[in-house]
């Protein structure tokens, strides 16, 4: 019986390379899958995911008008699982159409995601997987500042901490920081040489 997961996790937690393993996994075993991931992360260019340790593969990059349902539904083949980057980016309908792919095409999905942005805030994409996700699990990673679990995005710019700004600012190590509760509110950002 098919799922749909939300997988999540701070900034470094190791999501892309989660779904590029995932990915594998499938395909060592003649096992197709499907890519997809935000238009609007252009880190790496348009449907591209990337990993900062170098990993990366081409993807179908969902944009707003993108109707994933309708999309695997028109495939010539029946995925095994559709795999989801940067899902935090969805929006509601998008979610909704997850969720169809699941329960009417018998399909399993992989989402993976941020839960919160830097002003921690709930992202539309994340708030919804939250809601309609068979099941959830937090991919982990430690705060840059201390040993304790990172749960937050501190966001800076020239070496000062941001609380305030547009949702969407795509960065990655160059803008943002995973940090546990403590350091978000009580940053220990050193001043760059």
């Amino acid at each position: 019986m098919a799922q749909l997961f939300f997988k999540y996790g701070a900034m470094n937690s190791g999501k892309t390379i989660e779904i590029l393993k995932v990915a594998h996994n499938y395909e060592e075993q003649n096992k197709p899958v499907v890519l997809m991931t935000s238009g609007l992360d252009t880190r790496e260019g348009v449907g591209n995911i990337s990993s900062r340790i170098g990993l990366s593969r081409p993807a179908v990059p969902i944009f707003s008008e993108t109707n994933i349902f309708e999309f695997i539904k028109s495939l010539d083949y029946k995925p095994y699982c559709v795999l989801i980057d940067e899902s935090q980016f969805l929006s509601k309908e998008h979610v909704l159409q997850l969720a169809q792919v699941v329960d009417d095409l018998d399909v399993p999905v992989m989402a993976f995601g941020l839960k919160n942005d830097f002003r921690n805030e709930m992202f539309e994409g994340s708030k919804y997987l939250l809601l309609y996700a068979d099941k959830l699990e937090e991919l982990k990673t430690i705060c840059w500042f201390c040993h304790k679990k990172a749960t937050m995005n501190l966001h800076y710019i020239d070496g000062r901490p941001v609380y305030e700004g547009d949702q969407v600012q795509i960065g990655g190590n160059e803008a943002y920081y995973p940090v546990c509760r403590k350091h978000y509110l009580h940053p220990e950002i050193k001043e760059e040489n």
